[in-house]
């Protein structure tokens, strides 16, 4: 077995990771990116339509565009890149702050330890067999993101007639890219009274296709024995099926956009403690996990609207382990809560010393909402937003102002309403 030594370790080569390694690097530390594809990038590189970069860069690319712009930045580095490279367990012992990384690449296996880890994996897909849809198990069934992978990478098309379930982005970027190629798309079916994408993509991707988007409806099965033939579908009263006005669409493609998920099955097998609403770590405000010298950023951490913000909390997430690498600590930290229509807050504890970057998502839709700050029961901050659902992050930038004449300890807790 191969054994190295860096400073840092970054497990995942996509935006998050090369954000946090590049500004490890710029600290003056050792850096290694460990990535199981055969590129960096990651998901970017198949994502071949525009709208990506407007806050990072201040203007619009697409995809591989965006990625390339820190690819370029990363191979100039003295970062040690590992391509094809699987972690498959990562260890850290209370009696050391090293870090061992197991690792599997074509050169063989691999030990690779570090003072600090820092955690990119991304997200996946939610399938099938998540929600449950029954019938029977044909041929033309995909992921969203598979089938944007099979068209824009491999050049294949996966079927001629499409219905979409979910309306994901990934799925309703993919109802127009599915119509740019040819074949016709039947229908988008939501299973919530509103759409779970952006609404710039409702009106891009849907709108401007005349495909037709069924809220409040469940797909309740596919037909089909050798290859997808159909599928039913189910409106839904108050949450309840009504099952007599069940109607069938049918198809030959049936493409799932049912939710993403956080990376973690490593983070889980080491111990690392999961929030049980994101699936992400759960983070202190250096972004650091309930494990010493193991951090957490971007779509792992939890599932992010725009790539520009993975990059802007992985920056961060590299900066915090630096200094934590030079022997800073926070002196004091308070919780956050998700209160009242608010799915989650993220990270899961600030510092009233210095400035924080939070983000949360709403459970409802609403519009002239006002998000209401409580600390400790009294409100300290309210931010009045035009418009909210739970596609898209809210954030909110605290400093010790904010808590100036505040009796603020330990045992504090910061909770965000929306009302």
């Amino acid at each position: 077995m191969k054994d190295l030594m860096y400073d840092t370790v970054v497990i995942g080569g996509g935006a998050a990771g090369m954000a946090a390694a590049l500004e490890l690097e710029m600290s003056g530390f050792s850096c290694a990116i460990i990535e199981r594809e055969d590129h960096l990038g990651g998901i970017l590189m198949q994502c071949i339509h525009n709208g990506f970069g407007l806050h990072e860069f201040k203007e619009e690319l697409t995809g591989p565009e965006f990625a390339e712009r820190f690819i370029e930045r990363v191979l100039k580095s003295k970062i040690a890149v590992y391509l094809n490279t699987t972690v498959t367990q990562f260890t850290s012992s209370d009696l050391s702050s090293i870090k061992n990384i197991c690792c599997v690449s074509p050169l063989g296996a691999m030990r690779i330890q570090a003072r600090v880890l820092l955690l990119a994996m991304g997200c996946r897909e939610r399938n099938r067999g998540n929600i449950r849809i029954p019938g029977s198990r044909p041929a033309g069934v995909f992921t969203a993101g598979l089938a944007q992978r099979l068209v824009n990478i491999e050049g294949y098309i996966p079927g001629k007639e499409v219905v979409v379930i979910g309306s994901g982005d990934i799925g309703l970027i993919m109802a127009r890219r599915m119509s740019w190629v040819g074949c016709k798309v039947k229908a988008v079916v939501e299973i919530m009274p509103y759409p779970a994408g952006l609404t710039r993509n409702i009106v891009q991707c849907l709108r401007d296709f005349d495909i037709p988007l069924y809220l409040s409806s469940q797909t309740t099965c596919i037909y089909g024995n050798e290859r997808v033939e159909g599928i039913e579908v189910t409106p839904m009263e108050n949450g309840i099926l009504v099952h007599k006005d069940s109607f069938r669409i049918d198809c030959d493609t049936v493409l799932l956009s049912v939710g993403l998920v956080p990376e973690n099955e490593l983070s889980r097998a080491a111990g690392v403690e999961l929030n049980s609403v994101t699936n992400g770590p759960l983070v202190d405000s250096f972004l650091m996990t309930g494990m010493d010298g193991v951090f957490a950023c971007g779509n792992a951490l939890h599932v992010h609207d725009l790539v520009d913000w993975v990059c802007e909390e992985s920056r961060r997430a590299g900066r915090y382990a630096s200094q934590w690498l030079q022997g800073a600590r926070p002196s004091l930290e308070i919780h956050t809560k998700a209160g009242t229509q608010v799915r989650y807050v993220n990270p899961s504890m600030i510092s009233p010393e210095r400035e924080n970057i939070i983000y949360m998502r709403s459970m409802t839709v609403k519009s002239d909402a006002v998000v209401e700050l409580r600390l400790n029961n009294k409100i300290i901050r309210s931010k009045k937003e035009r418009y909210i659902q739970p596609s898209e992050m809210i954030s909110f930038k605290l400093g010790p102002k904010d808590f100036e004449a505040m009796e603020v300890d330990s045992k504090s807790i910061l909770e965000f309403n929306i009302v």
